[in-house]
């Protein structure tokens, strides 16, 4: 069950630490946020939702997807300790443009509506790192519509495969793994789950990885990169 708790943990203070010059705008930070937990499959935020303020990943991870006229899920990003969510909902001012779900146990910093319009006014530092973040996320959101639309499925699931190993942390010695499902490994590919097991089937074939239930393991991250870039 989602908790919310009024925190002043190191875990919530991260995030402000790392692009607030301002002690004054730390504290005001420190004041009005409260931190909350999620279990997997819990929801953040709902497509058209009121966007009530900021959140601030402290740990696990979150997917943000759409639903397409099929009906079928497209995730459009993936969220890590250290990201932060909900803030075009907030700029926009007609509620969330997408559905953000917990993948695993996390925790995170929500910073409310009226704070976040105050460092937006306030605070230049934050009001420029928001700006390079937005332009950032764009800029990856176009690459990856238009290799939705141009690279086969083969490629764009190797492409899926290495956004995931960023995503997760990995083991510093031992081959990198992570675990998701099917169903989402086909939808941050775009495409059915039958096609997503197919391609895997044949990379584990190629020794390119090995799966347990739904753990992956890659063996070989040379080959994965040289698949993703071949329409490149």
């Amino acid at each position: 069950m989602k908790s919310f708790i009024p925190t002043n943990t190191p875990e919530c203070r991260s995030w402000a630490d790392a692009i607030l010059a301002s002690s004054q705008h730390t504290a005001l930070i420190d004041a009005a946020k409260t931190f909350q937990h999620y279990q997997r499959g819990q929801i953040l935020f709902r497509e058209g939702d009121h966007a009530a303020g900021l959140y601030s990943i402290s740990s696990g991870h979150f997917k943000v997807t759409k639903v397409g006229g099929d009906g079928k899920e497209q995730i459009i990003r993936l969220a890590k300790a250290g990201d932060i969510m909900g803030y075009r909902g907030l700029l926009a001012g007609n509620g969330h443009i997408a559905n953000a779900l917990a993948l695993d146990e996390a925790e995170v910093c929500f910073i409310p509506k009226s704070v976040f319009f105050q460092l937006i006014e306030h605070n230049q530092g934050f009001t420029t790192s928001l700006m390079k973040l937005m332009a950032n996320e764009l800029a990856e959101t176009e690459e990856r519509m238009l290799h939705l639309a141009y690279k086969p499925v083969r490629e764009r699931l190797a492409e899926a495969l290495l956004l995931l190993l960023r995503t997760y942390q990995q083991p510093a010695d031992g081959p990198p793994s992570f675990t998701i499902s099917r169903d989402d490994l086909a939808a941050l590919v775009g495409t059915v789950r039958e096609t997503a097991s197919r391609f895997m089937a044949e990379l584990k074939a190629e020794g390119v990885l090995s799966t347990k239930g739904s753990s992956i393991t890659i063996l070989d991250i040379k080959r994965l990169i040289e698949i993703s870039t071949l329409y490149d």
